[in-house]
């Protein structure tokens, strides 16, 4: 999983951030040969973030590990840079069922620190919340910034070595067990390891999916990646004209071979290519299995609230109304101005013909490309443009009460790098602070006192 705006440039947020940093917090990249950590951790996202601090805070020494400049790069880039902490679905079942078969792996990490735990854990360390009207939660500043700045002040006071622009080489083991990590500037060896080096989505920031590769060599079943909530491409090239339309409250309903098999309501945007939005983008992942089954059909109805007879009607008394308007006008009423023009063109009606002259068929062509409007997807958006990867680590190999691994004996993972993707609206970030506080957590206590979790 992960959580970047769709038009965010990862160039241009490395130049801005790199200033941000707290310079005492960055480490020499001089070469280490080092044994006296508990816990060395991989990936410096907000899982490895959370589980690093977490960890700190239960007394285990710890050192993490970003290949990037700065930490947090991605955490920078949430919601549109103001940062969707969580969802303020506060019922564990509920929040768990939003990601499908696989969120009953949740259930045990978000029982111990779960949507209330995570906001309690921001208000405790002076960040304001704030939830919005569909249940989002961002920092009250709207500064994703700030977020980053928290978790650098509590690795700081918690005595953490944070090793950035640190490249792996190599992990070695023995048997079932990590014995050093191999960098490009020397090595790193700690009594337990977690990697939380994220998925494949917006390959810009660092995201090159390195994690995969380390935790396939070490015997773990890798589910296959792909891209989740991504934008659609349209094969229809006029959708360029509508580009930055928004959509309010319509349904989209998804077909192949005539067969209505995704349907659902809420809010869209048409882009240069396609189609995004939260509506569609949560839809993404469904409609990337269909496509590998044939030509998939989409289409809108503008008016989700109106059935095709009550829409008729309306369509009746409007033209009788405002007869002596022309039709272009008269629909402006009932979709965005910039739709007016395709709609009457595909409908083959005149735009300046007056509402009193429009036929019956017209009226018919016009209803039904209002309930109906139809659209032919080409594909889905590739990595740079998913918010999230789905696939990643097989959850059947890791242990859900501590996030360790079953097959290695010292190794743990949290965040995107996991089998999981849910919904847009915060709640992939969830499992990033979920996932990473168990983690941490678990390996500490066992990096310090053998095998007790």
């Amino acid at each position: 999983m992960s959580f970047l705006r769709g038009d965010a440039d990862a160039s241009t947020i490395f130049l801005t951030v790199r200033f941000i940093v707290i310079k005492i917090m960055i480490k020499s990249k001089a070469v280490m040969q080092t044994g006296n950590y508990d816990l060395a951790i991989i990936g410096a996202g907000p899982a490895g973030m959370m589980a690093t601090v977490r960890a700190s805070e239960c007394g285990a020494r710890v050192v993490l590990l970003e290949k990037n400049h700065v930490p947090g790069v991605k955490l920078l880039m949430t919601g549109k840079e103001r940062c969707n902490i969580t969802n303020a679905e506060t019922d564990v079942q509920k929040f768990a069922a939003r990601f499908g078969k696989n969120g009953k792996f949740l259930l045990s990490v978000l029982s111990r620190f779960g949507v209330r735990e995570t906001i309690d854990f921001f208000h405790r360390n002076k960040l304001k919340t704030r939830v919005e009207s569909d249940g989002r939660v961002f920092p009250e500043s709207d500064r994703a910034r700030d977020v980053q700045a928290l978790f650098l002040r509590l690795m700081r006071e918690n005595n953490v070595a944070l090793l950035t622009d640190s490249r792996i080489n190599n992990i070695t083991r023995r048997e079932d067990t990590i014995e050093k990590i191999i960098l490009d500037t020397g090595e790193v060896s700690a009594n337990n390891y977690l990697i939380s080096t994220g998925g494949l989505s917006y390959p810009g920031t660092g995201s090159s999916g390195d994690g995969y590769n380390w935790a396939k060599q070490m015997g773990h079943t890798i589910v296959k990646p792909g891209p989740a909530l991504t934008p659609l491409i349209i094969k229809e090239r006029w959708v360029k004209a509508l580009e930055g339309v928004s959509l309010k409250d319509v349904r989209i309903s998804v077909y192949q071979g005539n067969k209505k098999r995704e349907d659902g309501m809420g809010e869209a945007l048409f882009t240069g290519v396609g189609l995004s939005g939260p509506l569609v983008l949560n839809m993404s992942k469904a409609i990337g299995k269909l496509l590998a089954g044939g030509q998939t059909d989409l289409f809108i109805d503008f008016c989700p609230e109106t059935d095709f007879q009550m829409l008729d009607e309306t369509l009746l008394r409007d033209l009788k109304e405002h007869g002596n308007r022309t039709i272009k006008n008269i629909l402006s009423g009932l979709v965005p101005p910039k739709l007016v023009p395709l709609v009457l063109e595909l409908s083959e009606t005149d735009a300046d013909k007056k509402g009193n002259s429009i036929t019956k068929d017209e009226r018919k062509k016009l209803r039904s490309l209002l309930k109906q409007f139809p659209l032919t997807i080409e594909g889905l958006s590739g990595f740079d443009k998913a918010i999230i990867t789905t696939g990643g680590i097989a959850l059947k190999e890791i242990d859900p009460k501590t996030m360790r691994s079953r097959i290695m004996k010292n190794l743990y993972f949290a965040g995107e790098i996991l089998d999981l993707d849910g919904p847009t609206g915060g709640y992939n970030l969830q499992v990033c602070w979920s996932t990473g506080y168990v983690a941490g957590e678990s390996a500490a206590h066992k990096g310090r006192d053998g095998d007790r979790e």
